[in-house]
């Protein structure tokens, strides 16, 4: 992690958690905005912040705002509500821990995203199209142009920011104040333009771009090698703007494209958090939060690029995903969910639906936010911030009325919420995660740069269906001299994964193959689609993985060529002595590990139902497909463990679950009711889109 100096920091993420002086603490609470409320309204708009049992505060801090000319800010001087000092102040005599987030970008529904108009206007600062226009984010109330983060422009005008938030900030910050972790930025995503020939065609960028090649392959004759070109010059190489490939031999140059588009968003956040850290906030936690990556609708596939959290923490303490969804998208809560969880250091959702924006088509209601919750918890959250606590201008439903008062019913769902995280004691538990599904980022990529419509980011639904995000409707359907298009064939074998583990009742999490390999060690079993190609260190890892006693399941293919489309066996040659298993897939022994290749769909549900049963694996049982379930393990406690059961469907389901051991005692801890049992069986009626909680004891 990037730091301007080597300093002691009283805080950190350590076994997951974030840590005061090595001890864990929670870290739920919810976004209040100071500058949207009469400052008489905070002291009682806190208590009843408080009365919900929520102990954070997360605050958005906009230079929108708070800027009067360049370099000149209203600090409560002129409005006495942007007195972000005496908020601070007034959040700490409460005993809240504090979340600051000062941007640049904030969004949060303001006009022009957080930044001063001037910024906007500012050509030198705005990004550019694939043909050389400036980029527009159609939102409402109006357009706004994209910036460019690449811009040496940028930097000076946000070290002005900086400069002053930060002097109010860093005397707030742990252990002297009540401030433990700063976001740098917000959902930076090319303003949401992740389409990859959306953005950032800036010299700036293409300066950026050029360099991350050339860091890449060592040399110019290294990137011709790769690229099968005779670029006579780095400053020949230009990026593509559209995808026209049609051999495998193209690849590397469009998926170079796609990977560098993920490094501008790390190098950006980077470098705005060694702003942060040179001024003061280096001893706190500082994080991010991508918007979430999954498209209108939800989907469990094509999730990473250009989004990627394993290597922005390489810069950051932690990164999450923001979840706003309803009851009838479990998969994309599950999905999202269960990423963070595998990826991220510190599973933390740093933007959590409570209320909506105005303009959303389905904003869902109390019942779906109750739903939400529960599934995020499900699948492993250990942290989250509720937006909005309280309601404001272009935010409705929130539990607190912008004028202080409170909705009862969702004062209560809320409250409930947190007595049940204190009693379960949430913060100490870990969830069973003997499994990792692993997403192929080079595949991801190869079907981020192959898209054929270059859909505008949008801030708003669609009735099209169409979105920024690259997914089957939009991408070529070109085999590209393979078998078949591995841009789309990647999203059949990872679903087709996903939906095996899911029914095969073993506890797995997702991450992706960015992800550094000692990672890995954590869980038992390790899945990835694997095709005709893939990084020569990559398989190594796997089959290092293996030999070191991890299980590794593959799929369709052992493949022959590396990133670059040289020949590369290193995974084929440890199948060689492969003995047949049922259903066509072989198993090859390699050390003390094995790997297992899985060549047809049809065999996937029972190759992988019969390789995790032979590792041994907690087995949990269920008598209908439609239900899902978690378990999570307490810290220190091998006889409790806290066991989730999710009925995703619009139907009732009469549940029995068996979670392979025998049971003492259990208690759904949402309804704070004991629930009989013959020993071994939790037996309950779910109704549509629910979720139960169980504390369960178990026999020594």
């Amino acid at each position: 992690m990037s730091s301007s100096a080597d300093v002691y920091r009283p805080i950190s993420i350590q076994n997951g958690a974030l840590t005061l002086h090595g001890e864990a603490t929670a870290l739920y609470g919810g976004a209040v905005h100071y500058w949207r409320l009469d400052r008489d309204r905070w002291d009682s708009i806190l208590d009843s912040v408080r009365r919900m049992g929520f102990t954070m505060i997360s605050i958005y801090i906009p230079w929108e705002v708070h800027e009067i000319e360049k370099g000149r800010f209203d600090f409560g001087q002129v409005n006495p509500s942007n007195d972000i000092d005496a908020f601070l102040t007034l959040c700490e005599s409460k005993g809240f821990k504090i979340v600051v987030r000062p941007g640049p970008q904030i969004n949060s529904e303001l006009t022009y995203f957080g930044y001063p108009k001037r910024i906007l206007a500012d050509e030198r600062l705005q990004a550019r199209s694939a043909k050389g226009s400036k980029v527009v984010l159609t939102q409402v109330p109006k357009p706004i142009p994209a910036l460019n983060y690449a811009s040496e422009e940028f930097f000076a005008e946000t070290a002005l920011w900086y400069d002053a938030i930060c002097a109010i900030l860093a005397k707030h910050a742990y252990p002297n104040g009540g401030i433990v972790a700063a976001q740098v930025d917000n959902e930076m995503a090319y303003f949401f333009g992740v389409n990859a020939y959306i953005a950032d065609y800036s010299d700036a960028s293409i300066e950026g771009y050029r360099q991350f090649v050339l860091d890449k392959y060592g040399d110019l004759p290294g990137l011709n090698s790769a690229y099968s070109a005779k670029y006579s010059s780095l400053e020949s190489l230009e990026p593509p703007r559209r995808f026209d490939a049609t051999s495998r031999q193209e690849i590397p140059w469009y998926a170079d494209w796609a990977e560098y588009r993920e490094r501008y968003l790390i190098t950006s956040m980077a470098r705005l958090a060694d702003m942060m850290r040179e001024r003061g906030l280096a001893r706190i936690a500082l994080f991010h939060n991508y918007p979430h990556p999954l498209g209108p609708g939800g989907a469990v596939s094509g999730f990473t690029a250009p989004f990627n959290l394993a290597g922005l923490e390489e810069h950051l303490d932690f990164v999450g995903f923001d979840i706003y969804s309803r009851k009838e998208l479990y998969s994309h809560v599950k999905t999202i969910a269960s990423y963070v969880v595998g990826t991220s250091r510190y599973p933390y959702i740093p933007e959590f639906i409570a209320g909506v924006w105005p303009w959303y088509l389905n904003p869902g209601d109390l019942a779906d936010e109750e739903f939400v919750t529960k599934a995020a918890l499900m699948h492993g959250i250990r942290g989250f911030s509720r937006y909005m606590l309280v309601e404001r201008d272009r935010w409705l439903d929130s539990p607190i009325r912008r004028d202080g008062r409170e909705r009862p019913e969702k004062v209560e769902m809320f409250r409930t919420v947190n007595e049940m995280l204190e009693a379960g004691d949430f913060r100490n538990l870990r969830r069973q995660e003997d499994v990792l599904l692993l997403a192929n980022r080079e595949y991801d990529r190869l079907e981020a740069a192959s898209v054929l419509v270059s859909f505008p980011g949008d801030f708003l639904e669609t009735p099209s269906g169409f979105s920024e995000y690259a997914g089957a409707l939009t991408v070529s359907e070109d085999p590209l001299g393979f078998d078949e298009p591995v841009q789309l064939a990647k999203s059949t074998w990872f679903s087709a994964f996903s939906e095996a583990l899911t029914h095969s009742g073993f506890g797995y999490v997702l991450s992706d193959t960015a992800l550094a390999a000692e990672r890995w060690r954590r869980h038992k079993v390790l899945v990835l689609s694997t095709l005709d190609y893939l990084d020569a260190g990559l398989q190594a890892a796997l089959v290092e993985y293996a030999e070191s006693g991890g299980t590794v399941v593959i799929g369709p293919k052992a493949p022959t060529l590396d990133s670059t489309m040289r020949p590369c066996t290193v995974l084929q040659d440890a199948l060689v002595d492969a003995a047949p298993l049922a259903g066509g897939a072989l198993e090859a022994k390699t050390g003390s590990g094995r790997i297992i290749l899985v060549p047809e769909l049809d065999a996937v549900p029972a190759t992988v139902g019969e390789v995790c049963s032979r590792t041994g694996l907690v087995t949990m049982t269920v008598n209908d497909p439609a239900l899902d379930v978690t378990v999570h393990h307490t810290v220190g406690d091998p006889r409790t463990k806290v066991v989730f059961v999710a009925n995703p469907t619009a139907a009732p389901v009469a549940a029995q679950i068996e979670v392979g051991a025998e049971l003492d005692a259990v208690r759904e801890i949402w309804d704070g009711r004991d629930v009989p049992t013959d020993g071994m069986t939790i037996a309950e009626n779910l109704p549509p889109y629910s979720i139960h909680v169980y504390r369960c004891v178990f026999s020594a």
